[in-house]
């Protein structure tokens, strides 16, 4: 598996509560697009709808030697789950504060595959906290290795 991309802001945003693996529909230019890095999850987002799952605003670039016919690069794409699944996140997903956020995307056998997270915002407070634990973490380290 190699990671084409990953998305640092739903980590530092979120509370991550578990994982799913998605397939992504996508068309052959968003394909050779993303086998050459080009895509951004920054603000992106899961949903389901109807059964199905999609997700929105991740902006592939368009394919560099692609002709006028390349897809729009934020447009929405249909994420690949069973229904099992579906219905399973479903469930949590009507619960308050609880959102579909995708971690990373990667190539898997040579299918592009999307971790999706099932997630709880974080307040500020709890930002701030992550930030001061992170921090005193990397000083201790830094401290322990002096010392040898």
């Amino acid at each position: 598996m190699s990671d084409i991309a990953t998305n640092h802001h739903a980590r530092h945003a979120y509370f991550i509560e578990e994982t799913c693996e998605a397939g992504l529909a996508l068309l052959g230019g968003e394909v050779k697009s993303l086998r050459e890095g080009k895509i951004n999850l920054k603000e992106s987002f899961a949903r389901i709808e109807r059964g199905e799952v999609f997700l929105y605003r991740c902006h592939i670039s368009p394919y560099s030697h692609g002709n006028i016919a390349n897809p729009d690069p934020i447009r929405t794409r249909k994420l690949l789950l069973r229904a099992a699944e579906v219905r399973r996140l479903f469930g949590k997903t009507q619960q308050k504060g609880l959102t579909l956020v995708p971690l990373r995307v990667y190539f898997k056998g040579g299918w592009a595959k999307v971790e999706l997270a099932l997630a709880r915002g974080k307040k500020l407070y709890d930002k701030r906290e992550t930030a001061a634990t992170k921090s005193a973490k990397r000083d201790i380290e830094r401290a322990t290795r002096r010392r040898r």
